[in-house]
């Protein structure tokens, strides 16, 4: 089993940036993708970045491309998510995710990954 915990999500100003950041505990070795998701009420799931188990690998959504980045630590049971020029419609709440299954590419699908954080909200304020 695989535990996730997020944190650094806060109340900000539009323009403004945050660092969000997820360790994994547990079975870490049989992490591969780790990734992050958002949700708003009354909305499904929706894919932010993700990174592979090689740290470099990475996918961002197109949503929000230029503004925000994934990283991962090269101990590999910690990924942040840089964002960067917020505006109010990133307002969410930020989950954290990790896959246990070895893909070529992170997967973008929400029911690829295997566990889930609590997650951290995110709110911007215009």
């Amino acid at each position: 089993q695989v535990q996730l915990v997020e944190s650094g999500g806060e109340l900000v100003q539009a323009g403004d940036s945050l660092k969000l950041s997820c360790i994994a505990s547990g079975r870490t070795d049989t992490v591969y993708a780790m990734a992050w998701f958002r949700q708003t009420p009354g909305k499904d799931r929706e894919f932010v970045a993700a990174v592979g188990r090689d740290i470099v690998t990475t996918r961002i959504a197109d949503s929000v491309k230029g503004r925000f980045a994934i990283f991962r630590t090269y101990a590999r049971n910690m990924a942040y998510l840089q964002m960067n020029n917020l505006a109010p419609e990133d307002t969410a709440l930020y989950y954290c995710a990790a896959d246990s299954d070895l893909t070529t590419a992170p997967p973008f699908q929400a029911n690829e990954y295997d566990y889930w954080g609590q997650g951290t909200q995110v709110a911007v304020s215009s």
